[in-house]
């Protein structure tokens, strides 16, 4: 069981285990918004609501700028798992610019791309193949991508998050 923890200014800012959150709960640093009623908590002289998003009492200062790390994973998620020269399904990523001519693991610079697209691509840039990308890469932004745990959300985080931009 996961809980949404939310900053004072009812900001997201992680998924955290249940047990985590009923310590922040317990030690008043958190109040509980959502509750889990099929499956609470009990001990041998006691009972308490299973959290599934805590509010914290006292704001915590995020670092400006959180930049979403790059991942073979998260290009492949913000692709929605399809290729980006020909559409279909996605395993791979490919680099635009090829690392052997100076290509950067960048948000911009990363495609998801097919198996037999990226074979074919070889050590080619899209323009020497006249290819042309579906979309434009760019770097994810939002709420779904800065909160770790948050790609499955429950349905009672749907009030808290902003949909993703």
């Amino acid at each position: 069981m996961r809980t949404l923890v939310l900053n004072a200014g009812y900001e997201p800012l992680a998924v955290i285990s249940f047990k985590r959150a009923l310590v922040l709960v317990m030690t008043g640093k958190a109040t509980i918004l959502e509750r889990d009623d099929e499956h609470p908590v009990l001990a041998a002289h006691a009972a308490w609501d299973r959290p599934s998003v805590i509010l914290l009492t006292r704001y915590v200062r995020l670092p400006r700028g959180r930049a979403v790390p790059v991942s073979r994973r998260g290009v492949l998620r913000r692709d929605a798992q399809r290729c980006g020269y020909c559409g279909s399904a996605a395993s791979t990523i490919d680099h635009i610019q090829p690392r052997s001519r100076g290509g950067q693991d960048t948000w911009e610079n990363l495609v998801a791309c097919c198996l037999r697209c990226n074979n074919v691509k070889g050590d080619r840039t899209p323009q020497e193949m006249g290819w042309t990308l579906r979309v434009p890469p760019r770097p994810p932004r939002g709420t779904m991508w800065l909160v770790r745990g948050v790609e499955r959300p429950t349905p009672e985080w749907d009030t808290y998050l902003a949909p993703a931009a």
